[in-house]
């Protein structure tokens, strides 16, 4: 393990994250984060999420007994945006329209389960609601991206703790997927072979970063991780979007987000933080064998609940800086149990 500064290469986006490991035991006099409350009730009659709650302009929620889809009330991106004259061409001041489509996707009727505190079968029909979601956007004009994503928690600016996701369908390629569809298409054309699964076997035979595998994925702390506790969930083959799955990969694909959202909350005993979010193909109606579906996970925290990582000054402008390694973080996680804390009688 190399314990001295170094850069290691991100393959995925073709970047360069600065590792600090003897930083790691540097004092902290900073911010400490305050601690979300942990009781949550099922049912809150205030919360814009919860089944039969009024919403925006006076919709009301459906008595929902499942996975719950509505559009965004407050969505990003417009279906039929009206549309501006564009100011004087300049090539140092380009703009273009931009439209497209946003959900949200309540995870259950329950206020206060999050995904690792769902069981598997539930778990499997958020993933399938995902996927069925991802399906129809993209099968809709002009749209060219589906990025299905969470923000857990109120450090990641989630703005209500009834546990829900996103997908956000647009009309161009945002910026990490273009990186990410140079480095993969690349790579594939070189060697024939997905960069993605190439990378997972090779973890493999190292063993250091991985957390949890099954027969068709694998969640690793990536080798270039940025994120003090990032992790990297991976299909085992080429696959562009959630909609491809099988049943029998869905099934697995929930055990690893079970597994790994687990530890990430055993870690310091809370609701851990984080964003996540899927990777799927381009939806421009070309075939991807380049491509792999996969899922980032970012938690900010950094050596408690209360002291978190800051993304300032060196990383804001020169590049990503990490002071724990990849190695040490892995083995934490993975020496955490599989049962959530809160299913533990103390």
């Amino acid at each position: 393990m190399l314990n001295n500064p170094h850069r290691r290469y991100n393959a995925l986006t073709g970047e360069w994250v600065l590792v600090s490991p003897h930083r790691a035991k540097r004092p902290w006099l900073g911010q400490v984060e305050k601690l979300s409350p942990e009781t949550l009730p099922v049912y809150d009659p205030t919360c814009y999420l919860c089944p039969r709650n009024e919403r925006a302009g006076g919709v009301f929620n459906p008595d929902y007994t499942s996975t719950f889809t509505f559009e965004n009330d407050f969505a990003a991106l417009l279906r039929n945006p009206v549309e501006e004259e564009a100011a004087s061409p300049h090539p140092l001041l380009v703009s273009a329209p931009e439209h497209g489509h946003c959900l949200v996707v309540c995870f259950s009727p329950r206020h206060d389960q999050t995904l690792p505190e769902l069981d598997l079968p539930s778990i499997e029909n958020v993933l399938t609601t995902w996927a069925k979601n991802s399906s129809d956007l993209a099968g809709e004009d002009a749209i060219q991206y589906v990025q299905v994503f969470e923000n857990k928690g109120a450090m990641m600016g989630c703005s209500n703790p009834h546990p829900h996701s996103q997908l956000w369908a647009q009309s161009q390629l945002p910026n990490e997927i273009v990186k990410e569809l140079a480095t993969q298409t690349e790579y594939f054309k070189i060697n024939d072979h997905p960069l993605l699964v190439d990378y997972v076997q090779e973890e493999h035979k190292r063993k250091e970063r991985i957390l949890f595998a099954n027969d068709h994925f694998t969640a690793l702390v990536p080798y270039w991780a940025v994120w003090p506790f990032e992790v990297l969930v991976t299909a085992h083959r080429a696959s562009a979007s959630l909609s491809e799955l099988s049943a029998s990969e869905t099934s697995a694909l929930a055990e690893v987000f079970k597994q790994v959202t687990t530890r990430y909350d055993n870690l310091f005993e809370i609701s851990f933080p984080y964003s996540m979010g899927f990777h799927q193909a381009p939806a421009d109606g070309q075939s991807h064998p380049e491509w792999v579906l996969h899922a980032h996970f970012y938690p900010p925290l950094l050596r408690s609940a209360t002291v978190r990582k800051f993304m300032v000054g060196y990383e804001m402008l020169a590049m990503p800086q990490r002071d724990i390694t990849p190695e040490v973080a892995a083995e934490r996680l993975r020496a955490l149990s599989d049962v959530h804390y809160k299913s533990i009688d103390k």
